[in-house]
């Protein structure tokens, strides 16, 4: 478990902030979960027979005797909440929660036992309208941070269970022809869990699991159906993704589409956003049969990402403001506080200690800013400002200050002509 300080921790206020932000502007509102959920929960959900549950959950028992479990994941709980609140009676719910969660893996690179994640789940939609809702909504999220071009999509269907044991079979009765070449982990999951062979990362495996049969040759008529369904939105969309067919997620609860958003600049830990629909999940806890997808976001990686992409100036102040003159010094911190009010989240760090127009001007550059605001007594007269850009060589414009946050953003998402 890691502390976060200092100049990361700036990092990840931002990058939280604008999470929930992306995720809000699709209209989906927080749910808050308790840290601690009986153990069963996730014996029922995640699948007794997985690596979370058999290896990773932090569980004990307390002065009553109930087995409880730090949360290892962020579905089972929003499924949990929405049965015992009577969610379902006032209608379709999309819903997402954050903070940490707990698994005790083995330490490596990126990974920590308390780690961080935003869950979103949608609940009582069964079409496939909604499964490309929240591909699209991680899409907008890795541009809002700057670091799309890090992420690639990967799609696949599961099916329904009906379709999914058939395939299993053929997929145990394929392995069994190996079962002397597998590996121990993949010896054990061949008479519980055979899928999850497909998610070895032994390279000594990689002949083996290319040669499996593939779950899409298996799959019914309606899950074929609703699996095109995503594909035409997400074309529809210009939304890119690569087809997988060894993708099947490693928890038991999922069915139909499955998807993850992966990174070759994270070393091995590659999945950055991963998800899927869970039509069974809701009943198997002991709610009413209700449709439900979702995804879970890995906020350390998201973090990696954006610091990787924009290096030291990631979080600089978007704006410096320059005054020069009595009545500017003034005004200023009004100006500031407008571009911060109107600016949807501008980052807007003002002058502090006076200086000449050279000495602010390295100021402004010294500090990363992508645009120095030059505000004169000129300016405070004839309710302009000076907008200069510091990392192109783009010309200083004249702006009305009414208009000055519009234009800044604009400039930030490359609108200019």
């Amino acid at each position: 478990m890691n502390d976060i300080l200092g100049a990361d921790a700036a990092r990840w206020r931002t990058v939280l902030g604008c999470t929930r932000e992306v995720i809000e502007s699709y209209g989906y509102g927080e749910i808050w979960l308790p840290l601690l959920e009986k153990t069963e929960l996730f014996h029922r959900s995640i699948g007794a027979v997985t690596d979370i549950v058999e290896k990773e959950m932090y569980t004990f028992d307390d002065r009553n005797g109930d087995s409880l479990t730090l949360r290892p994941e962020g579905t089972a709980g929003v499924v949990r909440a929405f049965i015992q609140n009577g969610l379902h009676r006032a209608g379709p719910q999309r819903l997402w929660m954050s903070g940490p969660m707990f698994r005790h893996e083995r330490p490596q690179a990126g990974r920590y036992r308390q780690f961080h994640q935003f869950s979103v789940e949608a609940m009582g939609m069964e079409g496939p309208d909604i499964d490309a809702e929240l591909i699209a909504m991680g899409a907008a999220l890795w541009k809002r941070l700057g670091i799309d071009d890090a992420l690639t999509l990967e799609l696949n269907s599961l099916g329904t269970p009906e379709s999914r044991a058939t395939y299993r079979a053929a997929l145990t009765d394929y392995l069994r022809g190996f079962e002397d070449a597998l590996d121990d982990d993949s010896r054990r999951r061949l008479g519980s869990n055979p899928m999850r062979v497909l998610d070895s990362k032994n390279p000594a495996l990689a002949d083996i699991i290319n040669g499996a049969p593939q779950l899409p040759d298996y799959l019914d008529d309606a899950s074929k159906q609703h699996f095109d369904g995503v594909r035409e939105r997400l074309d529809a969309l210009g939304i890119a993704y690569t087809l997988n067919p060894r993708l099947v997620r490693g928890l038991d609860y999922y069915s139909r589409t499955v998807f993850e958003w992966v990174t070759d600049r994270l070393g091995a830990q590659n999945a950055v956003c991963s998800g899927g629909r869970y039509d069974g999940l809701v009943e198997q806890l002991g709610g009413q049969a209700t449709p439900a997808v979702g995804f879970g976001l890995g906020i350390e990686r998201m973090v990696a990402l954006v610091e990787q992409a924009e290096a030291s100036d990631g979080f600089a102040p978007q704006v410096y403001l320059a005054a020069l003159g009595e009545a500017a010094e003034a005004q200023a911190p009004l100006l500031a506080e407008q571009l911060r009010d109107h600016g949807r989240g501008l980052r807007v760090q003002l002058n502090a200690g006076g200086g000449s127009f050279k000495a602010q001007l390295k100021r402004a550059d010294r500090c990363g800013a992508a645009f120095a605001v030059i505000l004169g007594d000129n300016e405070v007269q004839t309710g302009q400002a000076t907008v200069k850009p510091l990392r192109s060589d783009a010309a200083q414009e004249t702006v009305a200050q009414s208009q000055l946050s519009d234009f800044i953003r604009e400039r930030l998402r490359g609108d200019s002509p």
